[in-house]
């Protein structure tokens, strides 16, 4: 596994230039995905294939990244406008420390699903389409289970907004 402070210093360095040209979403495949056994805040196993079929937003974060800090506001918000016309917002944490996880996500108010990579965080991002592993890291997937958009680097609230309405729109 990666050391923190290397990808730290990738996330900081690194990721503005990454998130002006990111893969193509078009090429992207959510199958690993919803493949993928992760852990609920609880640490108890859960199954991401569960989701499949929700219109979906899917972030995966650090506790150490700040532009992950800083869109965390914007993701909560928009579970609280979307959440109750089907929108699921998810944060995917690189850690294995739920209990951690626990408080930082309680401390930064994070409303959504919260689930922890543990070990496996940085392989699937890069099945994902996230070669680098760059955090914060978002995909935007439709009820059919298609990536509509990927983000690497921090979204603004105005490209969480519109995933949002684009995702409900579809049926």
């Amino acid at each position: 596994m990666m050391p923190r402070a290397m990808i730290l210093s990738l996330c900081l360095l690194l990721a503005p230039v990454w998130a002006q040209t990111p893969p193509a979403a078009a090429a992207l495949s959510a199958d690993a995905l919803f493949a993928a056994a992760l852990h609920d805040a609880d640490n108890a196993p859960f199954a991401f294939a569960q989701l499949r079929g929700k219109p979906l937003i899917v972030n995966f974060w650090a506790r150490w990244c700040v532009p992950c800090r800083k869109e965390i506001p914007e993701l909560s918000a928009a579970h609280d406008r979307y959440a109750k016309r089907g929108l699921t917002v998810v944060g995917i944490a690189l850690d294995d420390n739920a209990e951690a996880v626990r408080d930082f996500t309680k401390a930064y108010e994070m409303r959504y699903t919260r689930l922890l990579a543990k070990e496996g965080g940085i392989a699937l991002m890069q099945a994902i389409g996230n070669p680098k592993a760059v955090v914060p890291f978002t995909l935007v997937i439709d009820r059919q289970g298609k990536v509509l958009n990927i983000k690497l680097g921090a979204m603004t609230a105005a490209e969480i907004e519109a995933s949002a309405k684009q995702l409900l729109k579809q049926r």
